[in-house]
C-alpha cells in the first residue's frame, strides 16, 4: 500500500471514529440530561460503550485523550477569566477559608480511608485521597444554575468551595508529580518540590507579557472590528501559555490558568469567554469520552465490591465533613446537608490527577481505572441523593432561605451600549444600588470610560452567548441602549426564551423600528429623541406664557395622539396609516 493510500485510509478511519464518538456523545448526553444525571456522566458512559472494551467501534483512548486534555486546559483558562482581583477579594473568606478547609479535611480523611482499607503505599493513598477530595464543577454548577439556587447561601458557599478546588488543582498537580518523583530512584527526585517557585517565576513572566503585549493586541483587534481575530487571539493566549509551561516542565493547565487570570480584569473578558466557550465544551466532552474509553472494565468487574464500597465511603465521608463545615459557618442543618450532598461526589479534576499519578508512577493503570470508576459512580449518585432528600432538606415553615448571594458575583442589570443614553441608564441603576454590567463594542468609548474609573466590557451585546457570559441568566433587567435600529425582533424573542427572568428594555430609533419590534415581549421601549423633544416643546410653550396646566394637557393630548397613530401604523403595517392623529397634516 502506497503512502497516499495509507494516508487516505487513516483519514477515513479518523473520520469514522469522529462520527461514532460524536453520535454516541449526542445520544447519551441527551439521555442523561433528560434523566437529570448531567452531561459528564453521559460522555463517560458513551466513551465506555463505544470504546475498545465493549463495542470496539473506536480505537485507542490514549490518542483521543491527548486532544481531549486541551478541554481541561481551556476549562482552567475560563476559571482564570472568572478570577478578577476585585471578585477574589469579595469572596476571600468563603474561598480561602471554607474552600481550603474542605479540600484539606476531605483529602486527608479520604487518604486515611484508603490507607487503612487497602494495601496501597502512603504515597499512592495520598495522591488518590487528595484527588477524591475535589468535587465536580462541571456537574454541580449547572445543577445550581438550572434550579435558580446559585445566589442562595448554599449556592454561594458551593460556588466558593468549587472555585477554591479549581484553584487547588495547580498545587495538587505539583504534589502528585512530586510524589511520583519521590518514589523513583532518579537523582532528580526533588525536582517536583521546586516546581512551585519555578511556577511563580513563570507566572510573573506571563502576567507581564499579558499586560504589555496581549492587552494592547486585544485593543488593536477591537479597534479593527475583526471579531474572528478575538477567537484567534484567545486560542493563541491559551496554547502559547500552556506550551511555555510545558517547555519548562510544568503543567499546561497552570499556563492556561495564568493566561485567564492575566485577562480577567480587562474589558475583553466576556468576549474572550464567549469565543472560547464552544472550543472548551467540545474538547472537555472529548476528554470525558476518552476517559470512558480508557476505563479498565475487566479490572472493575474483578473487584465490584471494592469499587461500590469505596464509592459509598467517598460519598459518605465528604457528605459528613462538608455538612459539618456548613453548620460551622452557621448554615441551618438542612442547608448544610444540602451543601454536603451537593459536593459529595468526586470530580473531573480527579481524572486529571489520576492521569498525572499514573504517568509519574505513583500507581499503575489498574488503580487509575478503579478510582476513575469510583468517581464516576459517585457522580451518578448525586442527582438521586438530591431527589431522595428533597423533603428532608426543605426549609421548615417560616424559615424560607434568604437569597443573598455574594455582592457583585452576578449583575442585577445589563446595559448594552455605553454611549450618552446608556451612561444615563447605567448611572440611574447604579445610584439605586444595583450591580450593573456595561457592554460596548467601541474601544475608544471603553478607553474613555476607563479614564474615569468605569469598567465597561468589550463585546457585541447582540449575541446570545455574549449575554450569557456576562450574566444575563441571573440578571433582572437587560437594557438595550444601542443607537440606530440594530435590535431585531427575532433577537429579542431569542433573548426572552433564553433568559425568561430578565425584563427587556429597548431604545428604539424611530417609528419604523418600533413597528418592526411589534409583538416582542418588551417591558419598556422609548424612541430616540422623543422625550427630549417633548421637554423642549414644553420649554417653548412655557416661554410664550402658556399656562402650566395647559402645557400638561397639551403634552397628554400629544402623547395620546402619537400612541393612537403608532397603533394604527402597527396594525396596518404601513407608515402612512393613522394620519388623522397627526396634527401637522393638512397645515
Amino acid at each position: 500500500m502506497g503512502h497516499g493510500e495509507a494516508a487516505a485510509q487513516s483519514a477515513h478511519l479518523a473520520l469514522g471514529s469522529a462520527v461514532v464518538l460524536l453520535g454516541a456523545a449526542l445520544l447519551f448526553v441527551i439521555l442523561f440530561r433528560k434523566l437529570g444525571l448531567g452531561a459528564t456522566l453521559g460522555y463517560l458512559v458513551a466513551g465506555a460503550i463505544v470504546g475498545p472494551q465493549v463495542l470496539g467501534l473506536v480505537g485507542n483512548g490514549e490518542e483521543t485523550l491527548v486532544i481531549g486534555e486541551l478541554g481541561i486546559v481551556m476549562l482552567l483558562f475560563v476559571v482564570g477569566l472568572e478570577l478578577a482581583p476585585s471578585r477574589l477579594w469579595r469572596l476571600r473568606n468563603a474561598i480561602f477559608g471554607l474552600g481550603l478547609t474542605q479540600v484539606t479535611l476531605c483529602g486527608l480523611a479520604l487518604t486515611a480511608v484508603i490507607w487503612l482499607s487497602t494495601t496501597y503505599p502512603m504515597a499512592a493513598a495520598l495522591a488518590v485521597g487528595l484527588s477524591l477530595g475535589l468535587s465536580s464543577t462541571a456537574q454541580v454548577l449547572p445543577m445550581l444554575q438550572s434550579g435558580g439556587n446559585l445566589r442562595t447561601p448554599v449556592g454561594e458557599r458551593a460556588f466558593s468551595i468549587l472555585l477554591f478546588q479549581d484553584l487547588s488543582i495547580i498545587p495538587l498537580l505539583a504534589i502528585v508529580g512530586a510524589l511520583g518523583a519521590q518514589g523513583s530512584e532518579d537523582a532528580g527526585a526533588l525536582s517536583g518540590w521546586v516546581q512551585l517557585p519555578v511556577a511563580l517565576g513563570a507566572c510573573v513572566g506571563l502576567v507581564l507579557a499579558g499586560r504589555f503585549a496581549l492587552r494592547p493586541l486585544l485593543r488593536l483587534i477591537g479597534r479593527l472590528g475583526e471579531r474572528e481575530m478575538f477567537v484567534v487571539a484567545a486560542l493563541f493566549a491559551v496554547v502559547a501559555s500552556a506550551a511555555l509551561m510545558q517547555a519548562i516542565g510544568l503543567s499546561t493547565a497552570l499556563g492556561a490558568f495564568i493566561a485567564g487570570v492575566m485577562l480577567a480584569d480587562t474589558p475583553y473578558r466576556h468576549e474572550l469567554e464567549a469565543d472560547i466557550e464552544p472550543f472548551r465544551s467540545i474538547l472537555l466532552g472529548l476528554f470525558f469520552l476518552s476517559v470512558g474509553m480508557m476505563l479498565d472494565l475487566a479490572a472493575i468487574a474483578a473487584q465490584p465490591f471494592f469499587v461500590l464500597g469505596m464509592a459509598a465511603a467517598l460519598v459518605a465521608t465528604k457528605t459528613a465533613i462538608i455538612t459539618g463545615l456548613g453548620m460551622a459557618v452557621k448554615l441551618p442543618w438542612r442547608s448544610a446537608l444540602a451543601l454536603g450532598l451537593l459536593l459529595s461526589q468526586g470530580g473531573e479534576f480527579g481524572f486529571v490527577l489520576f492521569t498525572q499519578g499514573q504517568r509519574g508512577g505513583v500507581f499503575d493503570g489498574e488503580t487509575a481505572s478503579l478510582f476513575t470508576a469510583i468517581v464516576t459512580i459517585s457522580m451518578a449518585t448525586t442527582p438521586f441523593l438530591m431527589m431522595a432528600t428533597e423533603k428532608l432538606r426543605r426549609p421548615a415553615a417560616g424559615a424560607a432561605e434568604e437569597r443573598e448571594g455574594p455582592d457583585g458575583e452576578t449583575p442585577q442589570a445589563l446595559v448594552i451600549g455605553f454611549g450618552r443614553f446608556g451612561q444615563t441608564v447605567a448611572q440611574m441603576l447604579a445610584t439605586a444600588g444595583l450591580d450593573v454590567t456595561m457592554i460596548d463594542k467601541h474601544v475608544p468609548q471603553i478607553d474613555t470610560a476607563e479614564e474615569f474609573g468605569i469598567k465597561v466590557f468589550f463585546g457585541d451585546g447582540l449575541r446570545l452567548d455574549m449575554l450569557r457570559q456576562a450574566g444575563a441568566g441571573e440578571a433582572k433587567a437587560i437594557c438595550f441602549c444601542i443607537d440606530g435600529d440594530q435590535v431585531e425582533r427575532e433577537f429579542l424573542v431569542s433573548v426572552r426564551e433564553a433568559f425568561p427572568d430578565a425584563a427587556l428594555f429597548v431604545r428604539t430609533f424611530d417609528r419604523r423600528h418600533v413597528m418592526k419590534l411589534a409583538g416582542a415581549d418588551i417591558a419598556f421601549q422609548v424612541r430616540e429623541l422623543r422625550e427630549s423633544a417633548i421637554a423642549m416643546g414644553r420649554a417653548a410653550l412655557s416661554q410664550i406664557d402658556t399656562d402650566e396646566g395647559q402645557i400638561d394637557r397639551l403634552e397628554r393630548d400629544y402623547r395620546e395622539d402619537d400612541m393612537a397613530r403608532l397603533r394604527s401604523q402597527i396594525e396596518a403595517g404601513n407608515l402612512h396609516a393613522g394620519k388623522e392623529h397627526n396634527t401637522l397634516m393638512g397645515r
